[in-house]
């Protein structure tokens, strides 16, 4: 019976110089595993394995050394751990992200929970070639969210709230865009400097500001053969449902214009900027 690897492929199992051998690639939601989950993870790695796993450099996990013969009983036995194959092709791949806001004194948002809103949303979505998310907290960029076709680094809009201020100037010392100036006790934010990092807020003994936690989005980002850093055309979406229709439009606009094996960039290239741009303006703005 003749073996359909490009069916193996597409759900996890990658084929190694080794005959009948695979890596299987595991669907891990913005890099985060559980305890249980993990103590299958090795359980089948020793198993029907080699007793070994390889990280991924996207935050996966890969069991190699898999045989051909024992697919479906490691597909079972890691299904009783809560694990599930992952996807290669193309198609959108595992959500990454860093940890964010439940864990990071940086974190501008929750990471992990958009990371799975994400994933419900789009993972394993058939597209003209693969198709990566990142996800990164804060300024400080852990996740290096521009090399993803759709990169979201998360932040915060601040407006000085005088009722609460002391003027210490903490705030002023602490922006490293300098941003923040203190002229006769009144705190000016210059919102072409500002890159909602929150380090004013997070530094402020008071909690002086009103803020808004929200989303900058970056396009086209390219890391491999050919090198690219996404781009944006929003400086700061607000609202999580408006970053969700942005991101529908990004891939509607791929799906629709790429040619099979082109990667987002070189699509957004060819087709032209301009036509993206007005595309992702077009759903900001309505």
């Amino acid at each position: 019976m003749a073996v359909n690897y490009a069916v193996l492929k597409k759900g996890g199992f990658m084929r190694q110089k080794q005959k009948n051998n695979f890596s299987l690639r595991l669907r891990v939601v913005g890099g985060n595993l559980s305890a249980v989950q993990l103590a299958k993870i090795a359980e089948v790695a020793e198993k029907f394995g080699e007793g070994h796993v390889h990280l991924t450099s996207r935050q996966s996990v890969e069991i190699p050394f898999i045989k051909l013969d024992d697919i479906d009983d490691v597909k079972a036995a890691l299904a009783e751990g809560g694990v599930e194959p992952g996807v290669c092709g193309p198609r959108v791949r595992t959500i990454t992200a860093c940890q964010g806001e439940a864990v990071c004194p940086s974190g501008c948002i929750d990471t992990y929970s958009l990371a799975k809103e994400l994933d419900d949303r789009y993972f394993a979505r058939e597209l003209p070639h693969k198709f990566k998310f990142g996800i990164t907290g804060c300024q400080n960029n852990c996740l290096k969210a521009e090399e993803n076709d759709v990169g979201i680094k998360g932040g915060i809009k601040v407006a000085w709230r005088e009722s609460e201020c002391i003027n210490c100037g903490v705030c002023e010392k602490a922006c490293r865009t300098n941003a923040i100036t203190i002229n006769g006790g009144k705190i000016g934010v210059d919102e072409s400097k500002c890159n909602y990092c929150g380090r004013c807020l997070k530094s402020c003994p008071t909690e002086a500001w009103d803020t808004v936690h929200g989303y900058i989005v970056s396009f086209g980002g390219l890391f491999g053969n050919s090198i690219s850093k996404g781009e944006t055309i929003i400086p700061f979406i607000e609202d999580k449902e408006k970053l969700f229709a942005v991101c529908d439009a990004a891939i509607e606009f791929f799906a629709e214009n790429a040619d099979p094996g082109e990667r987002f960039k070189f699509t957004i290239d060819r087709v032209g900027k301009d036509k993206f741009t007005e595309k992702i303006l077009e759903v900001y703005n309505g």
